[in-house]
């Protein structure tokens, strides 16, 4: 039986191909060939709301169905830990189709809500809950995402050095390892002056702030400083010494530290003409023998200027602030309470407070962290005591600090408006 074109609008017929051959134009044919077009009317039964067409059903499978469903309506995101790489994952998927989301959790027949209207009744809508949610999560991501970025990062400050074989770039963080477990070593009890019985705190300040002005006058290198006054402590931490012995010490241990660190040592002459002929050369040899035999021939200590050179270079200083952090630490070398703090908080400290001092706020930044592995809390109260002395530095008995750093050669450092901000205690 032939069927009616009518329900296969697809199959062209034989005379619909030659009329659409001869009176259209190519290979399509014309307006006028096409009667068996359908109308407007009958196509239009497909559409939704229109009466069913008995001869064109369009059925879909439960795939189909489900897969069309969650186009619309697509699932919360699982409140997982949110990491960093996450969060950058999800914030860049989701931002871009922040509206398109929102417009597809309405429904198309959907009206304006007033949801304030709705949470003050405790009736909220379903998708308002979801929508709010996932704006939520999106913003809340967003600030995570802020936060990683502004977040300040650890600089390599050995990467410059790399093709130097003086700055040993493969084994530096192992050395300075090995210092900060090694400085335990060279500390002393810091209320060893108990043990002595002619001398005091106050005496060995006078001692070392004699010494610091003799380092000066020879022009001796830094790290000469540091290990005379540590012999001396040492020293006098394990071994009684009346006070008319006493200068003898000081200038004994820098005449071992001169050995020690100097390519050109001071002769013993020049040391008992500056202590203005106290001792004779007998004296001066027999107390270093006594002093190198007490301190079992151990003169590899890491003093604050191993840390020193290490922490500024993390701080990227400039002279300035390096000089200003040598006044500091000098400054707590005289002082006897100071012992409590090992070599690397005290190297730290200093260049904190300087740091400070010269931006007129506090600041320690994460390399100076990471090189020091010290926080700025564990900093404060060793930086509040120096600040002080910065204060006091110009008054009183002990100016020889104060002194050598008010000339050129050490940039006026001691000159500089110490940071009174620091000596404030906190509640």
């Amino acid at each position: 039986m032939a069927g009616s074109d009518e329900n296969n609008p697809g199959v062209i017929g034989p005379q619909n191909l030659q009329g659409g051959l001869r009176g259209g134009v190519g290979k399509f044919p014309t307006a006028a060939a096409g009667h068996n077009r359908r109308a407007l009317s009958n196509i239009n039964r497909n559409i939704i709301g229109a009466p069913p067409y008995p001869c064109a059903v369009n059925k879909r499978g439960l795939a189909e169905r489900n897969a069309a469903i969650c186009d619309k309506n697509p699932p919360i995101p699982a409140h997982r830990p949110i990491t960093r790489k996450f969060a950058a994952q999800m914030a860049n998927l989701q931002q871009p189709k922040l509206e398109e989301t929102k417009s597809s959790l309405l429904p198309e027949d959907s009206t304006i809500i007033d949801v304030e209207d709705h949470k003050a009744a405790g009736d909220v809508p379903m998708f308002v809950q979801h929508t709010e949610a996932m704006l939520e999560e999106i913003y809340r991501m967003e600030e995570v995402e802020m936060e990683d970025v502004v977040e300040e990062a650890v600089v390599d400050i050995d990467s410059c050095d790399k093709k130097d074989p003086l700055a040993v770039v493969e084994y530096i963080d192992d050395l300075y390892e090995f210092y900060k477990k090694a400085e335990a070593s060279g500390c002393v009890s810091p209320s060893y002056m108990l043990q002595q019985f002619d001398i005091n705190e106050r005496m060995r300040g006078i001692l070392i702030d004699w010494l610091i002005e003799v380092h000066y006058k020879f022009e001796l290198m830094e790290e000469t400083l540091y290990l005379t006054i540590n012999l001396i402590d040492r020293f006098l931490a394990v071994q009684p010494m009346v006070r008319k012995k006493l200068q003898l010490v000081g200038v004994t241990a820098m005449l071992l530290a001169c050995k020690y660190e100097e390519v050109s040592v001071p002769v013993v002459e020049d040391l008992i003409l500056i202590s203005d002929k106290a001792y004779s050369r007998k004296e001066v040899l027999e107390m270093e023998k006594l002093m190198i035999n007490t301190l079992l021939f151990n003169l590899s200590v890491p003093t604050p200027y191993v840390f020193m050179r290490r922490f500024l270079k993390a701080t990227q200083a400039d002279k300035k602030l390096e000089l200003l952090s040598f006044f500091m630490i000098e400054l707590c070398l005289v002082e006897y309470e100071m012992l409590k703090f090992p070599p690397s908080l005290l190297a730290a400290a200093a260049i904190y407070t300087a740091h400070c001092t010269l931006s007129g706020s506090r600041q320690w930044s994460k390399t100076s962290e990471w090189y020091s592995n010290y926080s700025e809390e564990q900093l404060l109260e060793c930086s509040r005591m120096m600040a002080t002395f910065h204060q006091n530095a110009a008054t009183g008995k002990l100016t020889g600090v104060h002194r050598k750093y008010c000339t050129s050669k050490f940039g006026y450092a001691a000159k500089t408006r110490p940071a009174s901000f620091l000596m404030e205690v906190p509640e």
